[in-house]
């Protein structure tokens, strides 16, 4: 589509956005998406690493549930991990893992043991600590990939969700886990929003993934989304320490999926060669 070049900021680079009507349409795309991603790993690597938050991201995955998906996919083959959790029981109503599974992994045949929930009995310092060294096990014998630029896990995919602040998995703006560099998996007691104990993946191990995608929906994203996308560095709207900025893929790609709503700051960006803006 033309997009208008009049605008004081220039869009990220090797960012690619798409823009829906509604959230079905949003979910259709997302699955084919995903599909894709799904029979490309299994065909190279012999596996599927997702990675995914939880919350309202869930209600995106039913088309997944539905034909042709749930019979042309490998389940055999997918590895389900999360990018954050909170630190509550598995049956807990803001558990993202009883989320997922009622949502998602109840309704395909994903085998039981491919499914690495925390260990919802520990602390969330040893949560966390159990949940990387899990994580680099798998890693040893490439069930999960590695990337060659930092030994970081390679995940095929992490599929994330951004909220109203601009955070991501559980990192929030201006919280000393953004700083992490050499953690795969840390945890935090002081989350903004409830409840405050999780555990959550470090931007290495996000940054290193293959494909990193984030979902975004609703007018109050919409600010968000144009300071995450944009390489705006002043003003009085730029950013200092935004989380979905800071998802930048090394060595990987990087897709957003937005409804109208969240991506209306963003109509007058640059026209720009590695921004690629689809509506659909």
């Amino acid at each position: 589509m033309e997009r208008e070049s009049s605008t004081p900021y220039e869009p990220k680079r090797n960012c690619e956005i798409r823009v829906f009507e509604s959230s079905d349409e949003i979910s259709t795309d997302l699955a084919e998406y995903i599909s894709e991603i799904s029979e490309i790993s299994v065909k190279e690597r012999g596996y599927f690493a997702i990675a995914l938050s939880g919350g309202p991201l869930v209600s995106f995955l039913g088309k997944l549930c539905e034909a042709p998906y749930n019979k042309t996919l490998d389940w055999s083959k997918w590895y389900i991990f999360w990018s954050d959790e909170r630190a509550v029981a598995k049956n807990h109503a803001e558990s993202n893992y009883k989320l997922t599974k009622e949502g998602f992994i109840a309704k395909v045949p994903i085998p039981h043991g491919h499914v690495y929930s925390i260990n919802d009995n520990a602390t969330v310092e040893d949560a966390a600590t159990d949940y990387e060294f899990m994580i680099r096990q798998l890693v040893k014998v490439r069930t999960i990939g590695v990337s060659e630029r930092n030994d970081c896990p390679k995940f095929d995919l992490i599929l994330l969700a951004m909220g109203a602040d601009g955070h991501v998995a559980s990192l929030f703006p201006n919280h000393p886990a953004m700083e992490l560099k050499d953690d795969w998996v840390t945890y935090i007691t002081d989350s903004p929003q409830p409840p405050p104990e999780r555990i959550t993946f470090t931007l290495p191990v996000i940054n290193s993934a293959s494909n990193i995608a984030i979902v975004s929906t609703g007018d109050d994203k919409a600010n968000a989304v144009h300071l995450a996308v944009s390489d705006t560095t002043e003003g009085p709207d730029a950013p200092t320490s935004l989380p979905a900025r800071m998802v930048q893929p090394t060595d990987g790609n990087l897709v957003w999926f937005l409804d109208k709503e969240a991506a209306s700051f963003l109509e007058s960006m640059n026209d720009d060669a590695s921004y690629e803006h689809r509506e659909y």
